[in-house]
């Protein structure tokens, strides 16, 4: 046999080849999905639907009636069939990003080799409590952007069930976090705000999304399991005068204003009605009232529990019925694929309203560009793992905790900490080291974690005692530790309040105190400390430290809500005087008495003194507080000087006021835009700041309006602002303020009507008047 000559290079071709498998084999399974991918299959160009040159209704159009009733039937669940003689391949259409994007949905997750993290932004209550728009439409725009490099790189979709615009009604629910809080006016610009930043292309195209968000949870759903109450069974019975003003609005504004893709409908029922099975209000309010662009899903296995828990009807085609004759467009589960088509069959629902689903659908995928071919060639294309946990998107995480973190007392102006003058810090807390505390719901798997304890490490020297070994704290069995170090340290901080196991989905609270033996571990804590005590507040909801806010020892606390990965640098920030707060509570803190007589059940936003009940918010509740919604404190103080604003108003009207009511008599009118005229004022103000340190301040205007409509808001908020301020600066804020729009409220039957007469209006300690009439 002849001798062979074997190529001294051989051993690092093998290897070579052996990497290119691999990198091949990772490729074929983290590439983004799409079709029309005319590169590799030229005969789809047939297809009028892979056709880019036509608009966007036309290539639909085209697709849907290609496709047979049971691909149909496929297409509108969360994880869509693959359609292959199409080249369409299978869709996840569950991806998250309420504060970053989040491996919750099945469609995302994160992998070592291809993207191992994405940036963990602090937690949406915390973020709400910056009262700065601008702020929340840029994460909008850089979690978007983190979302699509993921889209490119194969582990992410294009759709993101987010953000939750709930009403923050009752302290004790878990999900409370998520939201923007209790305000329906915050909530819906927050609402607006972020999906803007995440929907808009940088083209200012409409027709198209870089990516597709979802205002959710529709309506009335503040209530995941308490007691023996849960979300798969409960039935929120709601006035029309709460749903109007208060449940609803956020939605509202999500689609007219921020035009949402998607509207999610929630598991609960409304006054006997499941809501992904309501026609009233999906397909005669959302797309018939609201004109949505999109599609409306349901809340995952809605169909399934509305069947199953709810026993709604006898068969799972009558649900799959209900829901698409309702206006259901997309089924998080797969009872719209198991179902659908028998239901069809059996005449319980058309199939033209199985086309208008999945019309609706698939205009949105048409519109992020799933059906436009190979997304590298497209607008965002260039986008990967570069464009993910960026410095300057992690600076902006622990930018926008500092935002939102609030100073809730500062006895002796013991804050900012010199660090100069401290020696030694005493860290204690069961939340002292935290991480995944710091997240809270619907995270992902950040890029990093700077935690407390490393914040305040990286500026002084610390001593760290944990105190209680998990925030439930259960024993006292390290509180000598935590005291001797605090009798010993300069000063001490103490980290406390929740975590997941005490506040999440599915998870609602019962007190609303510090867990377990929290309260002591401060108290003692506090007693043994020869320097200034500085009690943190780490929770998504409130939390009732009267007994801190009363204690002479407890020098200073704040709330930093969740603060996302970068939470602890943020926190040192702040008490280190790098940073001068300006955070504003976006939710009421109640005293621990009314979770002891008011049921987590009870929807009702106003109080009826008739049987004691104290209502909610700041809006409705007739109660003592332990702090109010919109408190803060700074390092420094503002002043505010009205400088314009009207004394007296005489409203036109469309129609004359006969049509209203007698001029003499007439004590509201109709706020709406056929008899109520387009007229507005403007409130001008100085804010000054007499501090020593710069600080941004939130401006929130509010309104007292007069008591001739039932049951009317006490007070709400019209406007708000967050202007920056160097020491001793001033600076000018101008409201605009509609008439019609802002100082209206909802009467009993949720007609709007403008009360004339007298309203309040409001800013910090400035109060003004101005007489309405006709």
């Amino acid at each position: 046999m002849a001798s062979q000559t074997i190529n001294p290079h051989f051993p690092l071709l093998l290897a070579i080849a052996f990497l290119l498998s691999i990198f091949l084999s990772v490729s074929a399974q983290y590439s983004p999905r799409f079709a029309c991918d005319i590169d590799k299959n030229p005969g789809l160009k047939k297809f009028l639907f892979c056709n880019t040159s036509l608009d966007v209704k036309t290539r639909v159009n085209d697709l849907v009636n290609m496709m047979t009733l049971q691909e149909k039937a496929g297409s509108i669940v969360s994880v869509a069939d693959s359609i292959d003689r199409l080249g369409i391949p299978s869709y996840g259409w569950w991806s998250e990003a309420l504060h970053g994007v989040s491996d919750t949905g099945p469609a995302t997750w994160f992998n070592k080799t291809v993207v191992p993290g994405a940036t963990s932004y602090p937690q949406v209550i915390l973020t709400a409590a910056s009262f700065n728009e601008s702020l929340w439409n840029l994460l909008g725009k850089v979690v978007s952007t983190e979302a699509r490099a993921m889209y490119n790189t194969g582990v992410a979709g294009l759709t993101f069930w987010s953000p939750n615009v709930n009403i923050f009604r009752d302290p004790r629910w878990g999900r409370g976090q998520e939201t923007p809080g209790e305000d329906p006016l915050v909530a819906s610009r927050y609402g607006v705000a972020y999906v803007k930043g995440l929907q808009e292309t940088e083209d200012g195209d409409e027709d198209r999304l870089k990516i597709g968000a979802c205002c959710k949870h529709y309506t009335a759903y503040d209530l995941d399991n308490w007691t023996s109450v849960d979300r798969f069974h409960f039935n929120a019975i709601v006035t029309q005068q709460d749903l109007e003003d208060t449940y609803n609005l956020p939605f509202k504004k999500c689609v007219l204003d921020g035009n949402v893709a998607s509207i999610m409908c929630s598991f609960n029922k409304i006054n006997g009605v499941p809501a992904c099975g309501d026609k009233e209000l999906l397909e005669d309010t959302v797309r018939g009232k609201w004109k949505l662009n999109g599609y409306i899903s349901s809340d995952c296995d809605s169909l399934e529990v509305m069947f199953k828990d709810m026993r709604y009807e006898k068969t799972p085609e009558e649900v799959t019925a209900d829901a698409l004759n309702a206006g259901l467009d997309l089924n998080c589960g797969d009872s719209l694929k198991n179902f659908t088509a028998s239901a069809v069959k059996k005449g319980l629902v058309n199939e033209t309203m199985v086309n208008r689903a999945v019309t609706n659908s698939f205009t949105t995928l048409m519109r992020l560009g799933f059906f436009d071919g190979n997304p590298s060639k497209q607008m965002y294309g260039k986008l990967g793992k570069k464009d993910i946990c960026t410095k300057a998107n992690q600076d902006l995480a622990r930018e926008t905790a500092r935002q939102g973190i609030v100073l809730l007392k500062n006895n002796l102006g013991s804050l900012p900490l010199l660090p100069s003058d401290i020696k030694s810090l005493a860290v204690i807390g069961p939340n002292a080291n935290a991480t995944v505390a710091m997240i809270g719901n619907y995270a992902g798997i950040p890029c990093k974690y700077t935690t407390p304890l490393q914040g305040l490490s990286d500026s002084v020297e610390t001593i760290y005692e944990e105190g209680c070994d998990h925030v439930m704290c259960n024993s006292t069995e390290g509180f000598e530790k935590a005291k001797n170090i605090a009798a010993k340290a300069d000063a001490v901080v103490l980290v406390m309040g929740t975590d997941l196991s005490i506040e999440h989905e599915a998870l609602d609270r019962t007190e609303i105190d510090l867990p377990g033996q929290q309260n002591l571990l401060v108290s003692e804590v506090a007693y043994a400390a020869r320097g200034p005590v500085i009690l943190v507040v780490m929770s998504g909801g409130g939390i009732d430290v009267s007994f801190a806010k009363c204690n002479p020892k407890v020098t200073s606390i704040m709330w930093v809500g969740l603060p996302g990965q970068e939470g602890g640098g943020a926190l040192a920030d702040v008490i280190f005087g790098r940073y001068n707060p300006g955070g504003r509570l976006p939710m009421t803190w109640y005293p621990r008495s009314y979770t002891d007589t008011v049921t987590m059940s009870n929807m009702n936003m106003r109080a009826d003194p008739s049987t004691g009940y104290p209502g909610r918010s700041y809006r409705f509740y007739r109660g003592e507080t332990v702090y109010p919604f919109g408190y803060g404190l700074s390092y420094s103080l503002y002043v505010h000087h009205l400088v314009k604003a009207p004394k007296q108003l005489t409203i036109s009207l469309k129609k004359p006021a006969t049509d209203q009511c007698s001029k003499s008599t007439c004590k509201s009118i109709d706020a709406t835009d056929k008899v109520c005229g387009s007229q507005s004022f403007d409130v001008e103000i100085t804010v000054t700041n007499i501090g020593k340190m710069a600080g941004s301040h939130s401006v929130l205007l509010f309104s007292y309006p007069p008591q001739v409509i039932y049951n009317s808001p006490q007070k709400q908020l019209l406007d708000f602002k967050r202007v920056q301020l160097g020491p001793w600066n001033q600076t000018s804020v101008k409201f605009k303020v509609d008439v019609c729009k802002q100082l209206s409220v909802v009467d009993k039957d949720g007609n709007m009507r403008l009360p004339l007469g007298r309203h309040v209006l409001q800013i910090g300690d400035l109060k003004h008047s101005i007489n309405l009439k006709i």
